[in-house]
């Protein structure tokens, strides 16, 4: 028998495996884990949820077990079963003064009952799925329903501060005041300052020592620290009394009047589902704003949110406990601490569980002194003054301030009903107030509607523009979003009837591309010359293609043929404008032809420069930016002329353009002014307070990005960004020249000095693009003059010096290969681009600066390449050898390469 053959015996008495063979090996069941960062996050919540646990039962009148119920049901039971992984739920401050009114008014068992019945509401309506409609709520109706409820807790909690009993009613409380002023108690009054003082300045702590004694949360020192000193000191206080289990009061059968229970039912339902549906919504924006919980945590399910709080609610409310919401002060304790699953708010929940029953003599050494100093700064901080200013900023201060107001004089169900209807009213004074003004500068009449334009504002309208001259100029301005039919007919009556007698119309506004004249009429041509009119006209075709409005227009070349669907993309939309524009942009086999223009830096009328060795493949065609529905250039066809000269790589000549004052198309002066002007009109006002803030502050970029100076690169489109966000350095080629290099340009090393060590910017981003007119001229230097190894004698030459390394780099077999992700590189010019970025990097690294933010970890680089055809982007990154450019996804965060 050979060696190699194993003797294996079968054995009899061997039980059979549990599985056939080639059949998959039975799933072992999976094990149940905690990560560490749960069980630390956990006890921090844990530690702040004790303490505002029994001050809301305190603030409520009812037992305060009722808040540890609540507290330990939250964490379990909607932990357990609600759709947000991270939100904490138990008492809410929110809810104190609704559940205190339906205990003053049907007692506590049956407040408990109206729990329950609010606990089935919510599972009805997570059932119906209308948990995305709630959010249709007003913010404002929300801030001001939250600042009524932290005012009434408020004013209540300041009684028992100073030593006396709250009343039932905030008018109430503030009647008894001035007596209670003057009635102070010592010992009540300097245990709830010791309190409020620790609160606000345990956060505040300075220093190493600071840090660390601020990982412990600042109620439970505060508490802890007002119980220890009231207990040393002997003062004489009330005290927390939970009183034995055996006694605990469990929810009975409601009794009262039945449309009085169904009003506090759709109350605290209303108050529990918005409140933790806000929450929820606000605890995924803090998890996608932490570093490395994006992706690792999903998203909430609203309407299991919405199941699993009206379950809460059943469960706490049979078990005599509060009613339960989303708490945005443990929620937002609870992402800060580090958790990733909801395993955090289950052990919370747990550990109230311990603590209620072990820890019963160390709780009732708390004073009630302290709860509600504690309470009450929970009160004044809903009260947020970053709400005012956002709702004052959208013009809803009305709003809120109606809300505020009904709640504390009303109750909740009221003021919100009221804020509901303030908030109706001014969106229909909104839609139906329209300002219409008429000025006149320099013989043009301005027309210059604001607002929504409806048949109300027909009369107003027509009254101005027949006070407009016959055979005058005039430029009528939308600056709405709509405008109905009845409106429509005016403005088109008007146009035909004033262009008739001579006069000369200009439409514009934020509705890019209104046309009025009907569709398939050609637009007049005064001069004679076959070119249409500029913007405002009515053959002017305006491509929304960026989310703001200052775009270029397309018009017609002499004797071409109108596009199909010319008529149809032009007509007037008379719905409300979407972010990107009133139409949908033109297809690429609905636009007409366009005449190619030379690229200054390569050859004419080619969009790649193929390597010598390889010919042109026509078969590839527009999918790699060849044809004119990728990434042919769409010039104003107005501006270009037919090139006819070879225009090798030698010759480095700018197409000269057709003459601005022949008629032909607008001058470029005209077009800047004209720019200006509505930049002045439209954005200016928008963007002001922007402004004249970055010009108060100075400029404070995160990011250096440094791209190529071809004008179909708008950064601020690419990256999504505004005023003050990059520091831009542009140039041809994006070339980073290296330090000290022969015919050196110190104005880039000089921007990159002081991006670095001045303005401290933490990134830094060359971005390459497609068809690069500064790669082809490289490409065409090095084929027609090898031997003088690209050293021409002209300015742009001599700078295009600093791209050769790059050009040895991409013929450096060596080297990684540099890639698309997906396909290979189009041509060589798209090669070279992608290889000049990386090669582009390497000599930033080179800069003094740069390297050592780098050693200090204060800096990274990037890699970026944008398509221009495809208007794709791609980052650099740098694994197992290879250096690709892959795509940017919505969720994928900027990376940096190795």
């Amino acid at each position: 028998m050979s060696a190699c053959v194993p003797t294996r015996t079968t054995d009899p008495h061997r039980p059979n495996p549990d599985h056939q063979p080639h059949s998959p090996p039975t799933r072992r069941p999976r094990r149940f884990r905690i990560a560490g960062a749960d069980v630390s996050a956990s006890i921090a919540v844990f530690l702040i949820a004790l303490p505002l646990s029994l001050g809301i039962a305190l603030a409520t009148g009812a037992p305060l077990q009722a808040g540890l119920v609540a507290a330990a049901v939250g964490g379990l039971v909607a932990g357990r079963l609600g759709g947000s992984q991270l939100q904490v739920s138990g008492p809410a401050a929110g809810l104190t003064v609704v559940t205190a009114d339906l205990i003053h008014l049907y007692g506590w068992r049956t407040t408990c009952a109206i729990t329950v019945l609010a606990g089935v509401a919510q599972l009805g309506l997570g059932c119906l799925r209308v948990a995305r409609t709630a959010l249709a709520v007003s913010p404002a109706i929300v801030h001001g329903m939250l600042a009524g409820i932290g005012v009434t807790i408020a004013v209540a909690q300041l009684h028992i501060v100073l030593g006396g009993t709250p009343q039932s009613a905030v008018l109430d409380n503030l009647r008894a005041l001035p007596a209670q002023l003057a009635d102070l108690h010592p010992a009540a009054v300097s245990t709830s300052a010791l309190t409020l003082a620790l609160l606000f300045l345990w956060p505040r702590l300075p220093g190493r020592a600071g840090r660390l004694l601020r990982k412990a949360p600042a109620p439970l020192i505060a508490v802890a620290g007002a119980t220890a000193t009231a207990s040393l000191a002997g003062l004489t206080l009330p005290k927390v009394e939970l009183p034995s289990w055996n006694n605990h009061a469990l929810a009975g059968l409601p009794e009262g009047p039945v449309l009085g229970l169904v009003a506090a039912v759709l109350t605290t339902t209303l108050v529990c589902s918005v409140q933790s549906l806000l929450g929820a919504v606000a605890v995924d924006r803090l998890a996608a704003a932490r570093p490395g919980l994006t992706g690792r945590v999903p998203r909430s399910d609203l309407d299991r949110e919405l199941l699993g709080q009206g379950a809460a609610n059943i469960v706490s409310g049979g078990l005599g406990g509060l009613p339960v919401a989303g708490v945005a002060v443990r929620s937002t304790a609870n992402v800060n601490a580090g958790a990733v699953s909801r395993n955090s708010t289950m052990l919370h929940g747990v550990l109230v569980v311990v603590a209620t029953l072990l820890m019963v003599p160390l709780l009732e050494q708390i004073p009630l002194a302290a709860l509600a100093a504690l309470v009450m700064a929970v009160g004044i901080q809903m009260v947020s003054l970053n709400h005012i200013r956002t709702v004052t900023r959208h013009r809803e201060v009305l709003v809120y301030a109606i809300t505020t107001l009904g709640v504390v004089l009303f109750g909740v169900l009221e003021g919100v009903a009221l804020g509901i209807a303030v908030a109706v009213a001014v969106a229909l004074h909104r839609l139906t107030r329209t300002r219409i003004t008429h000025t006149e500068e320099g013989g043009v009449h301005h027309v210059h509607v604001r607002g929504q334009l409806t048949f109300l504002a027909v009369p107003r309208l027509s009254r101005v523009l027949h006070q407009i001259p016959q055979g005058a100029d005039a430029v009528v301005e939308l600056d709405g979003s709509f405008m109905d039919h009845a409106a429509y007919e005016t403005l088109h009556d008007w146009h035909n009837t004033h262009t008739a007698q001579g006069g000369a119309v200009e439409l514009t506004g934020r509705r890019a591309g209104i046309r009025i004249a009907e569709p398939g009429t050609p637009a007049e041509d005064p001069a004679g010359t076959g070119a249409t009119e500029p913007e405002g006209s009515s053959d002017c075709r305006c491509r929304p293609w960026t989310p703001w409005r200052n775009h270029q227009c397309e018009w017609e070349l002499p004797g071409a043929e109108e596009a199909p669907g010319a008529a149809e993309e032009t007509a007037p939309d008379t719905g409300p404008d979407d972010s990107a524009g009133s139409r949908k942009p033109l297809q690429p086999s609905d636009r007409p032809e366009r005449l190619d223009r030379p690229d200054p830096l390569g050859t004419p009328g080619k969009r790649g420069l193929p390597a010598p060795s390889e010919p042109a493949r026509e078969e590839e065609g527009p999918e790699h930016g060849q044809g004119p529905e990728h990434g042919e250039r769409q010039e104003h066809p107005e501006s270009l002329e037919k090139q006819e000269h070879p225009g090798s790589a030698d010759d480095f000549t700018v197409p000269s353009g057709p003459d601005p004052t022949d008629g032909s198309a607008p001058a470029g002066g005209h077009q800047l002014v004209r720019g200006i002007s509505a930049f002045q009109r439209r954005t200016a006002p928008l963007v002001r307070g922007e402004l004249a803030r970055l010009a108060r502050e100075g400029q404070r970029p995160v990011q250096l990005f440094l791209t190529c100076a071809d004008s179909r690169l708008v950064t601020s489109m690419i990256t999504s960004s505004g005023p003050g966000d990059l520091f831009v350095v542009r140039n041809v080629g994006n070339l980073v020249p290296l330090p000290g290099a022969e015919s050196g340009d110190d104005s880039v090393a000089a921007a990159i000095e002081y991006a670095v060590d001045v303005l401290e910017v933490r990134h830094i981003t060359v971005c390459g693009h497609s068809g690069c007119g500064a790669m082809q001229a490289l490409l065409g230097a090095r084929d027609e003059h090898p031997e003088e190894s690209g050293l021409p004698q002209t300015p742009l030459k001599r700078w295009l010096r600093h791209g050769l390394p790059s050009l040895d780099r991409m013929t450096d077999d060596s080297r990684p290969w540099t890639r698309l992700a997906g396909r290979r590189p189009a041509d060589a010019v798209e090669q070279l681009s992608l290889t000049n970025v990386v090669q582009q990097l390497e000599h930033l690294r080179a800069h003094e600066s740069v390297a050592r933010a780098l050693r200090e970890d204060a800096l990274e680089l990037h890699g970026m390449y944008f398509h221009v055809g495809e208007a794709q982007a791609y980052l650099l990154t740098e694994a197992s050898g290879a250096v690709v450019f892959d795509h940017v996804t919505e969720a994928e965060e900027l990376r940096s390469p190795a």
